[in-house]
């Protein structure tokens, strides 16, 4: 799937095909589920924005909202964008020995982790990834980045 133009999350999750649907349903229970107080969830880029709203934190880079999760399905893959993993070299250490030890493939570049489906990723270790960082934990570790 091409980037949407999908205005609402609801709206997202209808257009897609069935065979991605579903998927991106259950990722998105285990984001809601596991996610901290304080993050919004929106779209953004194309994709669901799980994101800490220009009222709590305006001083971005690119004056957009600090982005904590994305949740995408493209068109040869699902992607689940971990920023916190991206700038936090041992949590992303972690997140590999995990894979290693649930027997599954990590297909992940800097901050984007591509899946066909829920079946493919260490579902604990990534709902122990999601409630980690407090949205003020996160603006910590983004402004220690930016230094």
């Amino acid at each position: 799937m091409a980037k949407s133009t999908a205005e609402t999350v609801e709206e997202y999750i209808q257009e897609l095909p069935e065979f991605r649907r579903e998927t991106i349903e259950k990722i998105r229970e285990l984001i809601l589920n596991n996610l901290p107080d304080g993050y919004e969830e929106t779209m953004n880029w194309g994709m669901i924005s799980y994101e800490i709203p220009l009222e709590t934190y305006p001083d971005t880079y690119n004056n957009q909202p600090l982005n904590y999760l994305g949740l995408a399905a493209q068109k040869k893959h699902n992607a689940l964008y971990l920023m916190s993993v991206y700038q936090d070299e041992e949590l992303q250490d972690w997140l590999e020995e995990q894979f290693e030890e649930a027997n599954k493939p990590m297909d992940m570049g800097r901050s984007c982790l591509r899946f066909q489906n829920i079946n493919d990723l260490p579902l604990d270790a990534i709902a122990t990834i999601i409630a980690k960082h407090t949205p003020e934990d996160f603006i910590a570790a983004y402004e220690e980045t930016r230094k």
